[in-house]
């Protein structure tokens, strides 16, 4: 059989294409060849992602995870190319779809025979049925919980993050094997049983029926009857999946593939055993209106006779320009995507509350809020806003990372809220030695522009590249921001030096193995405060660290039943002790993100009462675990050092993972006092 290659290249070159360009954007590779460029999110342009979002907007007002606008412009330029011309997504973008015509390739290169579920028989549609089920399944599980739930097992998804996303590792591995395993022995075996997407764009094919359908929904709506939305979805992955196995053949649609009979001189067949669907071409009477078409051309190319082309509605479009038009649609409607996916924005959240009649209420619009950058921070933001007086709504845009707030002028006013929004925040540039300083110098700055946590963090970043003995800076909200700075008594630090630091446009950090790391940063400098003050090195140590605490519970008998009770108290009365490893590296945030997990693994221990990131006596970061009898110095060592720990999720939850941490010393064991 002779390739198609040549003959059907624009569809070639789009799908590699798109291919490479998943391949090399999603590697390190791309930030090495483009050091400006930010990671890549897998979903950016996902169809898929966008409709989810779609319908959890219209039937929450609120965006699922981090999806923007650009996903839902996808999905629903997706849905209306599907509507009008038909699934060039499947057939010249999917790179799933890409794969599964690879792996069909790779199969008759070898010589091997494939299987094949003729259209129409009891397997065929049965196995149909699985997407619709998939379709209806995640739609409604990302709707209900804001939560895309495809991520859990997309096979390109699990594979474009390393297997490192917000998977389900069984899941996307049996998904994975579906797709290779599947598409090598059958054709497009994952497109055309398993894909939910596939069975949204063959739904819309059938495009009539289903807006006759939501014609009924708003009649029985209008006749007072509520049902939840659920049904309808339901009601459209049911019409879509008969439409699909009974009639299967959508007529309203501007381009198609045409058949001229009187063209084909010998019945070769040659067409439909080329087609990733099998589609009987010659049997289409003129028209192929089936609904796996993808226009992919392959028909086209192979036909020995030139009987086939591409049409719009019943009229042939012969010669280059024809076998152009599918590929040239698909460039044309992901560049309208692109280019107008960024020109507006979908509130992630949008929510009000407390709102009575007669109120006179205003909005303040807050920008570059960067702790804002998904569904979750915003849920947390509004719950944070909920609590202060005055405020009755909060909507906000996680890809510019914007609020907007609704507020009552007549209780609080935009001074006031961003004092309330603010988060006073410490970070520390470098370490002194407790041993060679007693106090260190403070001097206070102003600056603007700087309204997250993570913006300190930055500027203690751009002091420390200077090399000056700058320990640590300290925020305090007021207009303009204040910033104390901590620095040896003996540095002199200038109004210029600070506005020079302050107001670098990038932050340019070393990375581990070579290479630097740019982070644009935009902060304005005020004015340096006269005079300067002094801090002891314990208070300042003090200000900078970070305690962690964690103190557990225990079912303990008593006279009639098992009770919960405070370790602490149960111990109270015996001899108990603190086991401290010291570290300086321990304010390092890795390990206090992995305190949590080592409290956990050693709460189920009889005799431990609570586990405590602290400063010791000599004002150095200790880990400490404080014990009583049975257990003893040498098992909590013991405990520590275990290559798994044991972790408990939940109840019915328990896991074992590797240890988080690493000790190499053992720590010394005192009397707690």
């Amino acid at each position: 059989m002779k390739s198609t290659i040549r003959k059907n290249w624009p569809k070639y070159v789009l799908q590699w294409g798109v291919l490479g360009a998943l391949i090399f954007f999603l590697s390190p590779l791309a930030t090495k060849v483009f050091p400006k460029l930010a990671p890549s999110d897998p979903e950016a342009w996902c169809p898929l992602g966008g409709l989810e979002a779609l319908t959890t907007y219209v039937t929450r007002g609120s965006l699922p995870c981090s999806m923007s606008s650009s996903q839902i412009l996808m999905g629903i330029l997706l849905a209306a190319a599907v509507i009008l011309f038909g699934k060039l997504f499947c057939a010249y973008l999917c790179p799933i779809g890409t794969l599964e015509d690879l792996l069909t390739k790779i199969r008759k290169s070898l010589g091997l025979g494939g299987l094949e579920f003729k259209s129409g028989s009891f397997a065929d549609k049965a196995l149909r049925l699985v997407k619709y089920a998939l379709l209806f399944w995640i739609f409604y599980s990302t709707a209900t919980a804001s939560e895309l739930l495809c991520r859990k097992f997309d096979p390109y998804y699990a594979v474009a993050t390393g297997f490192k996303g917000e998977i389900v590792l069984w899941m996307s591995i049996v998904s994975l094997a579906l797709v290779v395993v599947g598409g090598f022995f059958i054709k497009r075996f994952f497109c055309r049983y398993i894909c939910p997407l596939g069975a949204a764009a063959n739904s819309f094919r059938f495009w009539l029926p289903l807006l006759c359908l939501g014609l009924v929904w708003w009649a029985v709506s209008l006749l007072g009857v509520v049902l939840p939305w659920w049904i309808l979805l339901a009601a459209f992955c049911l019409l879509g999946y008969l439409l699909e196995i009974l009639y299967r053949k959508p007529k309203l649609q501007l381009l198609h593939v045409i058949y001229d009979d009187d063209s084909c001189t010998r019945r070769c067949y040659t067409c439909r055993k080329n087609c990733p669907y099998n589609i009987d071409i010659p049997g289409s009477g003129g028209i192929v209106t089936d609904v796996d078409c993808t226009l992919c051309g392959e028909c086209i190319a192979s036909c020995p006779s030139q009987a086939i082309s591409f049409g719009v509605v019943t009229k042939p479009v012969g010669g280059g320009i024809g076998r152009l038009l599918p590929a040239f649609l698909v460039v044309v409607l992901t560049a309208l995507g692109i280019i107008f996916g960024g020109r507006f924005e979908v509130p992630t959240i949008d929510e009000k509350w407390g709102i009575e009649e007669g109120m006179e209420l205003k909005t303040l619009r807050i920008e570059n809020l960067t702790s804002v950058h998904c569904y979750g921070s915003s849920m947390a933001f509004k719950g944070k806003m909920e609590k202060v007086r005055g405020v009755h709504g909060v909507k906000t845009y996680a890809g510019s990372h914007t609020v907007v707030l609704t507020y009552d002028p007549s209780k609080t006013n935009e001074e006031k809220l961003l004092e309330d929004i603010y988060e006073p925040s410490h970070f520390r540039v470098n370490s002194p030695d407790p041993k060679e300083y007693k106090e260190l110098k403070i001097q206070t700055i102003r600056t603007e522009h700087m309204p997250n946590r993570t913006d300190l963090n930055y500027l203690g970043l751009q002091m420390r590249l200077t090399g000056k003995k700058v320990y640590g800076l300290e925020s305090e909200y007021d207009c303009p921001l204040i910033v104390h700075v901590y620095s040896d008594p003996a540095e002199e630090l200038d109004e210029d030096w600070f506005r020079e630091v302050v107001e670098k446009k990038v932050l340019a950090m070393p990375i581990h193995g070579g290479g630097v790391k740019e982070t644009p940063v935009d902060f304005t400098f005020i004015r340096l405060e006269k005079g300067t003050g002094k801090i002891g090195i314990a208070e300042y140590l003090e200000r900078m660290f970070d305690p962690f605490s964690a103190e557990f519970n225990g079912r303990y008998p008593s006279a009639d039943t098992t009770i919960v009770r405070k370790r602490a108290e149960v111990y109270a009365g015996q001899p108990q002790y603190i086991y401290e490893i010291t570290d300086q590296n321990y304010e390092k945030p890795i390990i206090k993100r992995a305190l949590p997990f080592l409290s956990n693994h050693l709460s189920k221990e009889e005799g431990v009462i609570g586990v405590y990131l602290k400063l010791n006596k000599d004002l150095l970061p200790s880990i400490q675990v404080r014990f009583a009898a049975p257990m003893t110095a040498e098992r909590v060592w013991e405990l520590m050092t275990q290559p798994v720990w044991t972790i408990t999720y939940a109840k019915d939850d328990v896991r074992e993972v590797d240890a988080k941490m690493k000790f190499d010393k053992p720590g010394i064991c005192y009397n707690y006092e």
